[in-house]
């Protein structure tokens, strides 16, 4: 059920045309859709949490991908995918033309309203540019969400006079999401600089003992800079949401 649906529930029970009980049916019916045997879409997560269910895309067959894609476009102004290929991403949108693919990011992604205003505040960081693809996941998602991301790449302390460079610019943003392999000494740094929050991301870039990411896992949470809050290896959304929902309130406090 859609947001303007549910307002016109609510009007019509407050009237007395609708009984409670016959609401709530509504709402129950509304609350997901099938989608053939292998999918059930959740329709009003838009309502209880801002932005709509994400498809990710791993694991999924391009069929599936663009069946679950028309539904949820039917209902939402903004539609993501992640961990989409460029082979699966072109078949979907030999269907669905509409949609855009972000290769840096993987995603594929529908915005009814690529224009609107979006909220500065937010500002994404990452070790190297073999970190990009997970970074590109979070800025897209942050974006999506109605934030507008600033990129900062390449900065990683084995040439921290980098970084230095753009702490002017770091030190306005709301929420900073640094993307980090290897050892993931990066947040701890940034963490260090800053007085804002910190979402560190792991990412599964480096040699054999950095164990897929497990070491900059393990380094990000045991951090002894205060502030930062850690998602799972290359979870990119997952830092995007995190981030958008803080410069969200930051933005309503203002």
């Amino acid at each position: 059920m859609q947001e303007n649906q549910l307002e016109h529930l609510l009007a019509a029970v407050s009237r007395g045309e609708v009984t409670v009980a016959a609401a709530l049916d509504q709402l129950q019916a509304a609350s997901f859709e099938t989608v053939g045997d292998f999918a059930r879409l959740d329709l009003q997560r838009k309502a209880r949490t801002g932005f709509p269910e994400v498809i990710f895309g791993e694991g999924k067959t391009p069929e599936q991908v663009t069946q679950i894609f028309s539904h949820l476009l039917e209902h939402n102004d903004q539609v993501l995918a992640t961990r989409i290929d460029a082979e699966t991403a072109a078949s979907v949108q030999e269907q669905l033309p509409q949609l855009t693919y972000e290769p840096r990011a993987h995603s594929l992604y529908f915005d009814r309203e690529p224009q609107r205003a979006r909220l500065d505040g937010i500002s994404v960081v990452t070790a190297g540019t073999s970190d990009v693809p997970v970074a590109e996941e979070a800025a897209l998602t942050a974006e999506l969400m109605g934030n507008r991301a600033e990129r900062i790449y390449d900065v990683g302390v084995a040439g921290l006079h980098r970084l230095l460079n753009y702490l002017p610019q770091l030190r306005e943003a709301h929420v900073v999401i640094v993307v980090a392999g290897m050892e993931g000494a990066l947040a701890s740094v940034v963490g260090g600089l800053l007085a804002c929050p910190v979402v560190a991301v792991p990412t599964s870039v480096g040699y054999g003992a950095s164990f897929h990411g497990l070491a900059a896992l393990l380094a990000m949470l045991n951090s002894c800079a205060g502030g930062i809050s850690v998602v799972n290896i290359d979870n990119g959304f997952g830092a995007g949401v995190v981030a958008a929902r803080i410069n969200r309130l930051a933005g309503e406090r203002a």
